[in-house]
């Protein structure tokens, strides 16, 4: 196959998050789950978008299975390749962002590039090089408290000089306000004066399709998913994306449906609220999910259950439960056992005959994935802003809609059943 775009992203959710946006502006997407062999046979796509965990792992593990990745999509054809991260920038101060852009640009011999996470449909800006979320800078939200990479400055510019030793600047709004011409004209000033990096403002999709325009020959583009909103069309006027496609098509999945989560994000909680009014729901205590049985009987209720509608099993928790778990168990521990179990209960109620999926959660939905040895999916409709529906390559064929914590509205859990082919 020869694609047009390749990206990697490093986590699963965003490397579905992704592929939406590039379904929704008209490129076919699939979405493989980790360095793919040399010889995987993929459907007919436009683009291509490797999902990696990688956005907590060591840098160097980080950065080697991006270069793996982006030689399997150099071989696929890419003519441009995008390092997708979340658009909430989170990342400690060793990285992993900057190592791996580091290391992207080094192998496909570029000297500039640049950052941009915003994603206005989700309330996430950039101004000043600041990154907001919806009208608070980022270090006044609930990332100031991430378990895992808590982000306690909104300043793009120190956080990404923080991880690398190549010089950060900063494209402004009011360059990229003014147009194509003005973007272009300012990556001239910026890679004059030695930068590397420009950390991009954007505050609304006019400002991402004017970047996506302005950058079409830079080999790498780094950000989160909305950078991609511009790219689908610089290729539609070269003539190398066909039109009139239905990029969103999926074959149907009947069967059961459950939903899992892990994820202890706010939006979640509320989900798990909306949901478990209507529909079965059975909550796992994070300190217990060391032992066997307790999957076990987890999932001998879901297979009592699972006939009349769809069930809820979740360990997400507030803040002060997750807390007291961390304490005792350590942070690392604490969120392994939640993504061991989650894991467990998706290959059991596959087993029991459930086709339909959700999962709550970057690594939650990373390690689901790998339990049920998911080798790709194909991306489909969106279901709420950056959650589409997915379909499995592969057997069995399942439906699956993998949430970031932070996405979607109160009803997602049940929107996300009903919008499943």
């Amino acid at each position: 196959m020869t694609i047009l775009l390749g990206a990697v992203a490093d986590d699963f959710t965003g490397a579905t998050d992704l592929c939406n946006t590039l379904v929704r502006n008209g490129m076919r997407a699939i979405q493989l789950i980790d360095p793919p062999p040399p010889d995987l046979a993929v459907p007919e796509a436009d683009a291509v978008v490797v999902a990696l965990k990688s956005r907590t792992c060591p840098a160097q593990e980080a950065i080697d299975l991006t270069l793996r990745s982006l030689d399997w999509l150099r071989r696929a054809g890419a003519r441009q390749i995008l390092f997708k991260y979340c658009s909430t920038f989170d990342s400690t101060d060793a990285g992993n962002i900057g190592p791996v852009a580091d290391a992207l640009l080094d192998a496909l011999g570029a000297d500039f590039t640049i950052a941009c996470p915003a994603f206005p449909e989700t309330g996430r800006t950039v101004y000043r090089g600041h990154l907001f979320v919806g009208d608070a800078l980022l270090s006044d939200t609930h990332m100031r408290h991430h378990p895992l990479t808590p982000m306690t400055d909104s300043n793009l510019v120190r956080v990404l000089q923080r991880q690398t030793s190549r010089t950060v600047g900063l494209l402004p709004y009011a360059d990229v306000d003014r147009g194509v011409g003005a973007v272009a004209a300012a990556v001239v000033r910026l890679r004059d004066a030695g930068v590397t990096y420009a950390i991009a403002d954007a505050l609304s999709d006019q400002h991402l399709l004017t970047l996506g325009e302005a950058l079409a020959e830079l080999p790498l583009i780094t950000g989160g998913s909305g950078i991609a909103m511009g790219l689908p069309e610089n290729f539609r006027r070269q003539g190398l994306l066909q039109p009139g496609t239905n990029a969103a098509a999926l074959p149907p999945v009947p069967g059961p449906a459950a939903v899992l989560a892990g994820s202890c994000s706010a939006a979640t909680l509320a989900q798990i609220e909306a949901m478990a009014a209507h529909w079965p729901a059975l909550k796992l205590d994070p300190m217990q999910l060391d032992d066997g049985q307790v999957v076990v009987d987890a999932l001998d209720w879901a297979r009592q259950r699972l006939a009349a509608g769809p069930v809820l099993i979740y360990a997400s928790a507030p803040p002060a439960e997750v807390a007291q778990a961390q304490q005792v168990l350590g942070r690392e521990e604490a969120g392994a056992r939640v993504e061991r179990a989650m894991a467990a209960l998706a290959r059991g109620l596959v087993e029991a005959g459930v086709r339909r999926l959700v999962i709550a959660g970057g690594e939650t939905s990373g390690a689901v994935v790998k339990a049920l040895g998911i080798t790709g999916l194909r991306i489909g409709q969106q279901i709420d802003p950056g959650v589409p529906c997915c379909v499995t390559i592969g057997t069995p064929t399942l439906a699956l809609a993998l949430k970031s914590g932070n996405f979607g509205g109160p009803d997602f859990f049940t929107k996300a059943l009903e919008t499943m082919p």
